[in-house]
């Protein structure tokens, strides 16, 4: 089948699109060029090469263990984390409780696996909602142009301009809450930007290709254009960027935990955690190191998808 960017722009009086596909190609009309497997779209392609990368399998692998913890955490432990004893604080891992407990006595290896659940829901709703805002703003942006895009990328360099950190301090101490959904309403209010700046390129550099052109010319509609021509072949840079930027969040998460302005007690986190097993590191290191290693692994392994996908979307890179 042949590439939409080589038809023509125009279709001549009489002819179907189909015909003019045909007469693009090079064949007789009404003969149909078979399809080939190098004649797969992007996301294809992208799949073949994912499913050779040692690097994308073992990140996944992690990140697919991780995602267990979180959904079915009772297929990893049978031992409730908040069924303490408090005769037996901060006991090193061993018999028993191959983590140790807790300055409360609680199984330290079952507040590691509940742990990742806070951790990885904040992390999908803050990426589904940067996804939603960023996507939105972006395509506008990208698609109209003129006063729509001067507004939306001034508001870009706005939020762009606010730290992080400072800001999040601020937005959670104003709505004087710290749950899950705080948190992510505080990350997702700061860090849909980026993925607003490379929606707007993707779409700048995609709008002008030769089969939107000729999609514009038989009359698409503006939905068609976007959803069906604009949107496909622009979406990889986010995909990319939005695999990274979970990892991003998981770390943003256990940072504003363990400052104490994210998420607190009894709600278990890893980054809740590692707050209260820092005061014990010296005598007791095993109560920051397991959860710590748990939060780098799984933010090192979205980062490892995030480089194995870019390096399969982008053809320059094969």
């Amino acid at each position: 089948m042949t590439s939409p960017g080589n038809l023509p722009s125009v279709a001549l009086p009489g002819t179907t699109t189909s015909e003019v596909a045909e007469v693009a190609a090079g064949l007789p009309p009404g003969e149909v060029q078979p399809p080939t497997e190098r004649g797969a779209s992007l996301w294809a392609d992208a799949g073949r090469e994912l499913r050779r990368s040692p690097a994308f399998l073992l990140a996944g692998t992690v990140v697919l263990l991780v995602v267990s913890m979180a959904a079915i955490p009772w297929l990893w432990t049978r031992t409730d984390p908040r069924d303490c004893d408090i005769t037996k604080p901060r006991l090193t891992p061993g018999s028993g409780h191959i983590f140790g407990t807790n300055d409360l006595g609680c199984d330290y290896y079952a507040m590691t696996i509940y742990g990742a659940r806070p951790s990885i829901l904040v992390g999908a709703f803050v990426t589904l909602g940067i996804a939603l805002i960023g996507g939105v703003l972006g395509v506008l942006s990208g698609y109209y142009g003129g006063w729509l895009d001067l507004v939306i990328s001034r508001l870009t360099d706005i939020f762009a301009a606010l730290p992080f950190l400072l800001g999040a301090v601020v937005f959670l101490t104003m709505i004087q809450t710290q749950s899950i959904w705080a948190v992510v309403a505080a990350i997702t209010f700061l860090g849909w930007v980026l993925t607003t700046r490379i929606m707007r390129a993707a779409v700048l550099s995609t709008k002008n290709m030769d089969y939107v052109q000729a999609a514009r010319a038989m009359g698409a509609s503006t939905r068609r254009l976007v959803f069906r021509h604009i949107l496909p072949n622009a979406i990889a840079p986010v995909v990319v960027v939005l695999t990274i930027n979970f990892g991003a969040v998981v770390a943003a998460e256990a940072t504003l935990s363990y400052l104490g302005i994210g998420l607190q007690p009894p709600t278990t986190s890893w980054g809740v955690m590692i707050s209260q097993g820092d005061d014990y590191f010296q005598d007791k290191p095993h109560l920051l190191l397991f959860p710590g290693g748990f939060l780098v692994v799984t933010v090192l392994s979205f980062i490892a998808l995030g480089d194995a996908l870019r390096d399969a979307l982008d053809p320059k890179l094969r």
